[in-house]
């Protein structure tokens, strides 16, 4: 791998890609921020001189910025899932089923971005992967009815997909050459992005604004930021004679325990994301505005706790912030299913966003500890995770469609406590 534009001595400062790799691989091989039950150790990776720094340093912010338009994206989309519902007159059964599509076009896209990266270049392929991204916010609105819908939110789960994984693969590039952790805090940049756009969609709600010009605006908008900020991001290019990297990596079975706990925390994130606002309308009877409002909260909370994760984790260890993790979000499921009113419910939801928001970032590095080969470890456990967390809002519509809601949330909750029965798998010996 080279980076375009990075001097000799930045480029020997960052560790050495195994040949055929790829931008994935080699990101997953960094131990920095790994969050373990041991102390963060700093190799000292840093570039050479003064304005390599600050090349990385804007590539750290930049990168984070990218991590925020993709939340963005997520969080407008949310908070108008009951719009949604309602214009396309289906039940919740319908809209579990519709929220499935989503997960089987990421599953299938999600695997290709290594190679995009690899052909075109990091920046370039994220920056093209981005923008597929923003404008496919506009596709689930302008659907008529179900089978349009299924179409358009297949399109926005594959568009979804690839720029996360070509992000986050950036985000441990430029951790490995910065030498500290970031990528607890660049998650919480995107939980910010989802906070903002949950916001902004909380708005239009209250305000009564038809979801297909709310949904045409922000698309617009988050397109040129996301342009925009993408300029500054590594531009990581693979080696004349280096092999693309496979379209798909098994993780190890040493790591399919970690991918289990991963599990846990993406569905109760992906069913809130999806199902919080539903949840308080339906369950609850609230009006569209303050049921959007809990989507926002729920954000709210994973901001903080992603921001936050870095020092968290570094003085406590991974295990103990996991199970710590997981009371909280047991004690959120509890509230949102024995809620009698909106203000319990809500508190319910900013528990769970506040519980499972570190554990992801958590197992991909316990990943890239559990076996003879990191790379495939980590690439493999972040489409299973990924994929899951897409799933969860349709399996949670199915079981709502056969039972209630209130029974849904209440496996939402059962899987937060293994959050804290689990949380052992994490402690996880580094590989020398």
């Amino acid at each position: 791998m080279t980076d375009i534009g990075t001097t000799e001595d930045g480029r020997a400062a960052a560790e050495e890609a195994a040949p055929g790799e790829g931008l994935v691989a080699r990101g997953a091989e960094a131990p920095h921020g790994v969050g373990l039950d041991a102390p963060r150790v700093t190799t000292g990776e840093t570039s050479g001189d003064g304005t390599d720094r600050a090349r990385l340093v804007r590539a750290r912010w930049a990168i984070a910025a990218v991590f925020a338009v993709h939340g963005a994206v997520t969080g407008n989309f949310a908070t108008r899932v009951p719009w949604i519902q309602d214009h396309t007159g289906i039940g919740p059964g319908q809209l579990g089923l519709a929220l499935a599509f989503p997960a089987i076009g990421a599953s299938l896209a999600m695997p290709l971005a290594a190679a995009i990266s690899h052909r075109l270049g990091a920046r370039r392929a994220l920056r093209i992967l981005l923008s597929g991204w923003t404008l496919a916010l506009v596709l689930p609105a302008l659907a008529p009815n179900l089978v349009v819908l299924c179409i358009a939110l297949f399109m926005y789960g594959a568009a979804a997909g690839m720029p996360d994984v070509a992000m986050n693969a950036l985000g441990v590039e430029t951790e490995n050459r910065l030498g500290r952790s970031i990528m607890s805090g660049l998650h919480g940049m995107w939980s910010v992005g989802v906070l903002v756009g949950s916001a902004v969609g909380t708005l239009a709600a209250h305000l009564d604004v038809d979801a297909r010009l709310h949904q045409a605006v922000a698309s617009g908008v988050l397109l040129v930021i996301g342009l925009l900020v993408s300029r500054a991001v590594l531009d990581v290019r693979p080696e004349p004679d280096e092999e693309a990297p496979p379209h798909f990596a098994l993780p190890p079975k040493s790591a399919l325990l970690i991918g289990m706990i991963s599990f846990c925390a993406v569905f109760a994130e992906g069913a809130s994301l999806d199902w919080s606002a539903v949840y308080l309308k339906d369950v609850i009877d609230t009006g569209a505005g303050l049921a959007a409002a809990t989507t926002t909260a729920f954000a709210l909370m994973m901001a903080v706790a992603r921001l936050a994760g870095d020092r968290v984790v570094d003085r406590f260890g991974g295990v103990l912030t996991v199970r710590a993790g997981g009371v909280l979000s047991t004690a959120g499921g509890l509230l949102v299913v024995l809620a009698p009113g909106p203000a319990l419910a809500i508190t319910g939801f900013a528990l769970l966003g506040l519980g499972c928001a570190v554990v992801v970032p958590l197992a991909f590095a316990a990943a890239a500890r559990s076996g003879p080969n990191p790379s495939q470890a980590i690439a493999g456990v972040a489409t299973v995770t990924y994929s899951s967390g897409l799933v969860a809002p349709s399996l949670i519509g199915g079981l709502a469609h056969a039972t209630s809601l209130v029974v849904s949330f209440g496996v939402v909750t059962a899987l937060s406590f293994g959050l804290i029965v689990g949380a052992n798998v994490l402690r996880v010996k580094a590989k020398a």
